[in-house]
């Protein structure tokens, strides 16, 4: 028999060299509402574009990787 579960669904940005990893605050939102949430808290993330998913360690993780201070 096979059985369905939901995944935890992390988000996670580097910012001066530290991985932060945000907590899911709505299953309902997309990952473009939920880095639309965080950008009022970190405005690092205003010019942010998101890479994922990727499931690991039974969780699907979503990268916010910003643009500023990137060259090129």
């Amino acid at each position: 028999m096979l059985v369905a579960t939901n995944l935890e669904r992390i988000f996670i940005f580097r910012d001066k060299e530290q991985e932060i990893k945000l907590a899911d605050p709505s299953s309902t939102f997309s990952p473009e509402a939920v880095l639309n949430f965080y950008a009022q808290t970190y405005p690092i993330l205003t010019t942010a574009t998101i890479e994922g998913p990727i499931i690991n360690d039974d969780a699907v993780q979503y990268k916010f990787v910003s643009q500023i201070g990137t060259k090129g």
